[in-house]
């Protein structure tokens, strides 16, 4: 072997060289925050949990498919200190319950204003990731008193929006691992798990499906959040759907995919703690 491909073969064998980068990793969620009080809401045949804990303005967690308010367990201490934080489980997922309709946003944002109801609160700011984004869209336009600014992190306003390649991504696996491994440990149907999936799966094949003039119609501050590295939606459809919602900002977090509220906490709390408390247009 001559001297210059020694060389070459140690570099590409090097640590530097396969160390993996940040948006390749699939943190494990945290230890869940203590939280001040919790409770559950009967609401169109589901029965779904929330916890409440800090003090100030309140803003409302919204975590992604097939997880639960656990995935936030390191951006509730971070916001409790400023805001009133709740999370809640959407329903079926986490520990919630769900009856036999079909899965839908419109059916989850309607949730969510029964869970504002119950704790008497008329708006509240919302954050919310990938399926959480897309409730908190869903809410936007649908219920718009109900939000005050909208921070929407991995949302997609369509099925098209969809990379093709996201299913195949390597950490498709992990990510189901997790989220089978979380489901059984607080549902209240612990095997219910795949069946959850296929039902979730059959909303995600349809919806969401707004039009340009559906997003025109959101009046809430709104920051269109994500990673650059996202496995799943196209940047493309990301930048559309921001110009789409008048005066939206829009903000690509570096070094980053879908899952950066795991990936980089410090990262993606500082960019919320901006939206909430500082200035309304990304950067």
């Amino acid at each position: 072997m001559s001297r210059v491909w020694l060389l070459v073969l140690l570099v590409l064998v090097s640590p530097a060289s396969v160390a993996v980068e940040r948006w390749q990793t699939l943190p494990a969620a945290p230890a869940p925050v203590a939280m001040a009080r919790h409770g559950h809401v009967e609401t169109q045949g589901a029965r779904l949990y929330y916890a409440v804990t800090g003090k100030g303005s309140p803003v409302l967690l919204l975590h992604g498919g097939l997880g639960s308010s656990d995935d936030w367990g390191n951006q509730v201490g971070a916001l409790s200190a400023h805001h009133t934080v709740i999370v809640m489980d959407s329903r079926g997922q986490g520990r919630s319950s769900h009856d036999a309709r079909p899965f839908s946003y419109d059916l989850m944002a309607d949730d969510v204003v029964a869970l504002l109801d119950a704790l008497k609160l008329d708006k509240v700011d919302v954050v919310g990731w990938s399926d959480g984004a897309n409730i908190g869209l869903d809410l936007a336009m649908r219920h718009p008193s109900r939000i005050g600014k909208l921070f929407a992190f991995g949302a997609n306003a369509s099925t098209s929006g969809m990379s093709t390649t996201g299913e195949t991504n390597p950490i498709v696996p992990l990510l189901m691992k997790h989220m089978g491994a979380s489901y059984a440990r607080l549902s209240p149907t612990p095997k219910g798990f795949e069946a959850l999936a296929t039902q979730m799966g059959t909303m995600w094949s349809t919806e969401p499906d707004w039009s340009d003039a559906q997003l025109k119609t959101i009046t809430s501050p709104v920051w269109i959040v994500d990673g650059d590295h996202e496995e799943f939606i196209r940047r493309e459809h990301t930048e559309h759907v921001a110009a789409a919602i008048p005066g939206a900002g829009l903000m690509i977090l570096p070094n980053v995919s879908h899952f950066a509220p795991l990936q980089a906490p410090a990262l993606f709390n500082a960019a919320v703690l901006q939206f909430l408390d500082g200035e309304s247009t990304a950067h």
